[in-house]
């Protein structure tokens, strides 16, 4: 990717495209109806229900006054065309993952996940507490877009495999579907790595497209049926350790809502945010009991190769260095994270190691 020229690209052809085709909002009777495009298949679990969540919530706080048309992947325009459908005014917001747009700009993946990032509390001081927003409004602003984090997966399992990996030579080859700043990293370790949207990777697993796949976690891999095919299934990844879904909006459409419909947008993600990550937590662990009694096998990496991830991983993330607005979220997101995770080593995760100690020998 040419770094340097993307924002002359994104600035004069997205910029202009949205100018000249901007879809006018449905407006009747002193209500406005926005169309959202969405990344995700109707219904795939967890991460629709925050397109539910969000386009409700709107609704909700604004008593009516303003309404989401929520379009699942394909009935507008595909998984990976909600960017373009929202720069250009196709659609006016787009719900998905931001790590899936890295080829416009790879800082966009921090408002996602990176490998070795942030866990979910640690992406949310940041967000929240710090500068993490107001970084993401100046990045998206480029690209003619207003986001929000709107909803949010935890950490995201390692991945299904049909044979156990035993080193990081075994990822050689290997047809391994993985997004973001991940895939990238997995390249680096010899695999061919595919990016597919959520709504194809059955049918890739299950026809040999793919040898392995990452997806969410046991809750929404079990509903995509995974463990029909692939029966090694790693809950820990390097890849995706807090992983944020988004609400972007076009600019110029945000800008012409009124306060306090700019305000409920907000909001209404960053509610979404909380209860999303809240459900795949409440999910995830009886649905690891489950895709235990049906016989899959729980695998964990080894060091070496969980070191060779960390290796891979550095050299993913320094390849940017050098792009301006990369460098400043590189280093804002890397020092909050440091900052974070030396607090909760001292703190939440030593409660945590005691509490399940002694609660055990009870």
């Amino acid at each position: 990717m040419d770094r340097r020229s993307f924002l002359r690209t994104s600035a004069l052809g997205g910029g202009a495209a949205a100018a000249a085709s901007l879809a006018a909002p449905a407006i009747a009777q002193g209500t406005r109806t926005l169309t959202m495009v969405a990344t995700w298949p109707r219904g795939l679990a967890g991460v629709w229900d925050s397109v539910e969540r969000f386009s409700n919530t709107v609704s909700e706080l604004t008593d009516g006054q303003l309404t989401i048309d929520a379009k699942a992947a394909g009935e507008l325009v595909g998984a990976l065309e909600v960017f373009d459908a929202v720069t250009s005014g196709q659609a006016d917001l787009y719900h998905g993952c931001e790590y899936y747009f890295i080829g416009q700009h790879p800082a966009l993946a921090y408002f996602t996940t990176v490998p070795f990032g942030m866990t979910t509390p640690e992406l949310m001081t940041w967000y929240y507490g710090q500068d993490g927003m107001a970084l993401h409004h100046e990045l998206g602003e480029i690209f003619g877009l207003r986001g929000f984090l709107a909803g949010n997966t935890g950490a995201q399992g390692g991945g299904w495999f049909r044979s156990p990996v035993n080193s990081a030579a075994d990822f050689q080859g290997l047809k391994f579907r993985m997004p973001g700043l991940g895939g990238e990293v997995m390249a680096k370790l010899g695999a061919s790595v595919q990016v597919l949207p959520g709504g194809e990777i059955y049918q890739a697993l299950s026809t040999g497209a793919l040898d392995a796949t990452e997806w969410i976690g046991p809750w929404s891999d079990e509903k995509l049926g995974l463990q029909e095919i692939a029966k090694n299934y790693y809950p820990a990844g390097f890849h995706e350790p807090g992983a944020a879904l988004v609400v972007n909006a076009n600019l110029e459409v945000f800008n012409s809502l009124p306060a306090s419909h700019q305000k409920a947008i907000e909001i209404a993600a960053a509610e979404t945010h909380q209860h999303n990550y809240g459900l795949f937590l409440a999910n995830n662990g009886p649905a690891l009991e489950r895709l235990v009694q049906s016989g899959v096998q729980i695998q964990e990496f080894s060091d070496d190769i969980w070191d060779a991830f960390g290796s891979a991983s550095q050299e993913v993330l320094g390849q940017y260095a050098g792009d301006p607005i990369y460098d400043k979220i590189y280093k804002s997101a890397m020092d909050s994270m440091r900052s974070s995770a030396q607090w909760l080593e001292v703190s939440d995760n030593r409660y945590s190691t005691q509490r399940n100690r002694v609660l055990a020998a009870l």
